[in-house]
């Protein structure tokens, strides 16, 4: 199936800063889904084989969405190799969350544009690792969501923070730093990322979400994921017994693909991926 393909469409999010979306719209009549896609941590949508594997899910017959988080050290020049680590300081869980809602938003202003024939009364999301974790969230908490999918997502936002003796340096230094191996930059992240989950700990439980979630949920995890381990897949499934659960055997955290995407296929592993997402989906 022909997918018409819009790259860098700017929408304005948190802290009404402008970032990049793009569009992926099966060329098909009739009832068409939407999914939206949503980047993990020190991410992007165009990190990887993320945008071969979003195209083939529209391939499948599903519109998808796929959008930089406002404050993820992108900006509209260079989406890419973090050039506003200012921006990257400032983030939260909030303002993700935020994004996600402006990017809804934009999508509905925008339906007579690029949404002709989609159904955006069917909306689902998908998200990766800590952007599955937003996934969920905004699942719980909005009734336009039909369907909640995670790849290699996180089951708490709170236990990954440092440990007491990190955490209070983190405090004393209002700024901490986390390496980037591919860039090699020293990202800073200021104090408020934490004070803001603090301060919204119930909002921003996951278990809280997972527990309330009314929609068909999947989750699907890598069994050697090193950055975000399968017990987390097997704790979201005990919140909701009713929840979808598969594991890809020999996956890692990004289902063995990688930064740049350089191949002429994708792994058997994100084949695999794409494969129980679709089967889910239909």
């Amino acid at each position: 199936m022909k997918v018409a393909i819009t790259k860098n469409l700017i929408y304005k999010g948190s802290n009404s800063r402008s970032s990049l979306l793009d569009v992926y719209i099966p060329e098909k009549d009739g009832h068409i889904p939407l999914l939206i896609f949503i980047h993990g941590f020190k991410g992007f949508k165009d990190w990887g084989a993320w945008s071969v594997i979003l195209e083939q899910l529209a391939q499948a017959g599903f519109a998808v969405v796929s959008f930089n988080m406002t404050h993820n050290g992108g900006t509209i020049k260079n989406p890419i190799d973090f050039p506003d680590l200012d921006a990257f300081a400032e983030n939260t869980y909030s303002k993700e969350l935020v994004d996600l809602d402006a990017v809804i938003n934009w999508i509905i202003d925008k339906k007579q544009t690029y949404f002709q024939k989609v159904n955006l009364d069917d909306i689902r999301l998908i998200g990766h690792s800590r952007g599955g974790g937003i996934a969920l969230i905004y699942a719980a908490k909005h009734e336009i969501i039909k369907q909640v999918i995670t790849w290699a997502a996180v089951d708490s936002f709170e236990n990954r923070l440092p440990n007491k003796k990190q955490l209070a340096l983190w405090k004393k230094n209002r700024v901490d730093y986390i390496e980037n191996k591919r860039t090699k930059q020293q990202m800073p992240m200021n104090y408020s990322f934490v004070e803001d989950l603090l301060a919204n700990k119930e909002y921003l439980s996951i278990e809280k979400a997972v527990c309330q979630l009314k929609i068909p949920q999947l989750i699907i995890h890598g069994t050697i994921d090193d950055a975000v381990k399968p017990e987390a897949a097997r704790q979201l499934k005990k919140w909701n017994p009713n929840a979808e659960l598969v594991f890809i055997q020999d996956a890692n955290h990004v289902f063995n693909c990688s930064h740049p995407f350089d191949h002429k296929q994708l792994s058997v592993e994100a084949e695999k991926l794409i494969q129980e997402t679709i089967l889910f989906l239909v």
